[in-house]
């Protein structure tokens, strides 16, 4: 999985049927180089030399797995679940496009690999996005509900699960993209690290309630976002740790305004994803949702590689030919298969 936020590659290996078995194995998170991250940021949007950074990105993950295998001398793997990298995301336009050549990476590695998983429900009127919520409701199956799984990743998004079992999903708003194209337009740093920025700043208030305005927030999910939607959700006019301390408040106040939308409330909110380990946004966040706000790893699981444990379990679904959305996760018509499957030591 390379996520919106442009820090790297996570590998993670799971057992699973695709079903409600699921047993997580060893994970690994490769970061980027900072030469390649900037590579891969100037071909969002489609521009760009996008060929040429298609081909070195799925390089990047080929010596990922090749990495991962070699300190795991006793594992083999069956199936590789390979997302690729998100460049441009309009499902109102039936458009999604994901980086990665999955014929190349079957080749090198010699395991089949499943890709292009988002297409198929794009093609079909969805949104395409997001689509971990199946993995969380089986990671979830023996948990109190209802239950909110937060992944705050470029873009966040929330899975709801019922006491039925019942899910709805769709993304909140910003993740972590703003705070950290903020940051590293006005310091060159990848990020607000610890939230330091973030904690040395005053919100304004002004900006937060300009932005919840945004008709995304009142729109009826499902629903999903590309990740520079609310690129200009603030303007230059403050100080760098202001600005950082507004756009944490920014991602918190959104996925508040998302509980407008669940059947229930949730008991517990369980957060994935880098943003877990900024304590400035986990802070807001406990102080605008009504409920525990807690990692992930509270509840055994782990937060750095649950997404890409998601697209091994996906990638197995796809196998089966068994749904990988529903209409109510992405808005598809019906239960979505999906994927693309690339045979090792095929011509």
């Amino acid at each position: 999985m390379s996520g919106t936020s442009l820090d790297g590659i996570d590998v993670a290996l799971i057992e699973t049927d695709g079903l409600w078995h699921v047993t997580p194995g060893p994970a690994l998170t490769v970061p980027y180089s900072d030469d390649f991250r900037e590579r891969l940021r100037s071909v969002l949007g489609g521009v760009g030399p996008v060929a040429a950074i298609e081909a070195e990105l799925t390089r990047w993950h080929a010596a990922a797995v090749e990495r991962f295998l070699g300190r795991h001398p006793g594992i083999s793997a069956d199936l590789v679940g390979f997302h690729g990298h998100t460049i441009l995301h309009r499902p109102q336009e039936r458009r999604t496009w994901q980086l990665g050549e999955g014929e190349a990476l079957a080749q090198r590695l010699g395991i089949d690999v499943v890709a292009d998983f988002r297409s198929a429900d794009v093609a079909a009127g969805g949104e395409g996005a997001p689509l971990a919520p199946l993995y969380h409701a089986a990671l979830a199956s023996t948990l109190a509900k209802p239950l909110a799984v937060l992944n705050l990743g470029g873009v966040g998004n929330v899975t709801w699960i019922g006491e039925a079992g019942e899910i709805l999903a769709f993304d909140t708003g910003p993740g972590n993209a703003l705070i950290d194209d903020w940051v590293h337009s006005h310091t060159g740093a990848a990020a607000d690290f610890d939230g330091m920025l973030a904690g040395a700043g005053h919100a304004s208030e002004a900006h937060i309630t300009r932005f919840l305005r945004h008709p995304y927030f009142a729109r009826r999910p499902p629903k999903s976002l590309d990740r520079d939607d609310f690129r200009n959700a603030l303007t230059e006019d403050l100080l760098l740790p202001d600005g950082a301390a507004t756009l944490t408040e920014m991602t918190a106040a959104a996925v508040a305004a998302a509980r407008e939308h669940f059947p229930a409330p949730a008991r517990e909110w369980l957060v994935c994803g880098g943003g877990r380990r900024n304590p400035a946004l986990m802070a807001a966040l406990s102080r605008r949702l009504d409920a525990p706000v807690r990692p992930v790893e509270a509840v055994g699981w782990n937060g750095d590689a649950l997404e890409a444990q998601a697209f091994a379990y996906l990638a197995v679904r796809s196998l089966a030919g068994l749904p990988l959305s529903l209409p109510s996760t992405t808005g598809a018509p019906r239960p979505m298969p999906g994927g693309r499957l690339f045979r090792a030591g095929s011509e």
